[in-house]
């Protein structure tokens, strides 16, 4: 069974989220990985989609994502490069954001540093992402946005996902 979404803060500078998905491991990457599953769960709340999802996954290689709201157009994003790939069990890349016309203090000109590992038992994978911000300042701006909250509406997205194709 799946468990919703975990949030803590291991360090003035952290965010640690643990989320499970009833799916094997390889499909977990997948959805994280490849840019036509993403663009179908990685949406937040009702009412956004996301016209830029553009991936990489190799050392080196960089990704883009823009999300819109179809409420007024308004955009914000992310980017940045993998550092590390090791399908299918970590990958972990920089973090810029851009603020397009949303705005947000959450960019100090240092990305945020993103690490998630996967680990499957019995069908079950747990998904845990480590969020390193440049200070406990942009780490409190980022939580603050509803960050967290965001991701678990996406995550649900992608359990729905998983049962359709089990």
């Amino acid at each position: 069974m799946t468990m919703p979404i975990e949030v803590t803060q291991p360090s003035d500078r952290e965010v640690r989220v643990v989320r499970t998905f009833k799916a094997p491991r390889q499909l977990v990457w997948d959805a994280h990985t490849k840019p036509e599953l993403i663009k179908k769960w990685m949406l937040g709340p009702p009412g956004w989609d996301m016209p830029v999802c553009e991936i990489d996954a190799r050392v080196g290689g960089a990704y883009r994502w823009r999300w819109r709201s179809q409420a007024d157009g308004k955009e914000f994003g992310f980017f940045g490069k993998f550092t590390e790939v090791n399908e299918p069990g970590r990958i972990a890349h920089t973090q810029h954001y851009d603020p397009g016309d949303i705005g947000g203090s959450m960019e100090s000109g240092e990305p945020a540093l993103i690490s998630t590992e996967y680990t499957e038992a019995n069908g079950v994978t747990t998904l845990t992402m480590i969020m390193k911000f440049a200070s406990k300042e942009i780490r409190d701006g980022a939580v603050s946005t509803g960050m967290t909250d965001g991701m678990e509406i996406g995550y649900a997205r992608l359990d729905d996902m998983f049962k359709k194709a089990a």
